[in-house]
């Protein structure tokens, strides 16, 4: 994949989290939390359609379990109860299947908690009805996951430095803020904050500013800010 190919693609986040195999990301600590938080943040994106609470919970001690705030067997835990929830007489995630949309949602939701962070990543991708169907057509969903892919690893062919004297009491009480509460509307907030602060980095800025961009846990800007890059 090329530079120019991960800025525009919309059609195939497959090909994106692939792409990721083949780069530091699943070497590096910080690389395979961004990768469990991706998993996570394509369930928060149908979150309102997680109705059972061994859903919920399941995704937040992923969550948790990213930022090592979670053991592995609780990870474990989480994950079985979440399965459990699947339709008994289920035959799977064909057209045929009356309950094809809710086994994707669980299937989602038992991947975040997989032991591998890149299996969970890579298993957002792989279902024949993206993000379950609750994020519009395939083709809208698809593009949501591309977007959502660019938020959290940013551009992998150009990485964005970031200076300590832009993270000024400001700045890191707005990150901190964003991420405990996982409402990043004041995104632009932050970037008129960095700005204040000294900040000059174009990508930077413009990331925290467009009004299309959604952002989740993990988002590249944010975790400059609160160093967790």
């Amino acid at each position: 994949m090329t530079d120019r190919a991960w800025l525009e693609e919309r059609v195939h986040p497959q090909g994106m989290v692939w792409h990721l195999k083949g780069t530091p990301v699943t070497r590096t600590k910080s690389g395979r939390r961004k990768l469990r938080l991706f998993s996570c943040g394509c369930c928060r994106l149908i979150w309102p359609h997680l109705a059972d609470v061994r859903l919920r919970g399941a995704v937040e001690v992923a969550e948790r379990f990213a930022d090592g705030e979670a053991t592995a067997t609780e990870l474990d835990v989480a994950g079985a109860a979440a399965h459990t929830t699947i339709a008994r007489n289920s035959r799977g995630f064909s057209d045929d299947d009356p309950d094809a949309q809710i086994n994707t949602v669980v299937a989602l939701v038992v991947s975040t908690t997989h032991v591998k962070p890149y299996s969970a990543a890579f298993s957002m991708t792989a279902y024949s009805l993206p993000l379950a169907g609750h994020r519009g057509s395939p083709e809208e969903a698809n593009a949501l996951m591309c977007e959502l892919l660019r938020d959290i690893f940013g551009n992998p062919f150009r990485p964005v430095a970031f200076s300590r004297e832009w993270r000024t009491d400001t700045v890191l009480t707005l990150a901190r803020q964003m991420y405990a509460s996982r409402d990043f509307s004041g995104m632009p907030i932050l970037a008129d904050a960095l700005q204040d602060a000294g900040c000059d980095e174009p990508a930077i800025l413009n990331h925290c500013r467009d009004p299309g961009q959604t952002h989740v846990r993990g988002c590249w800007a944010a975790d400059l800010v609160l160093g967790k890059e």
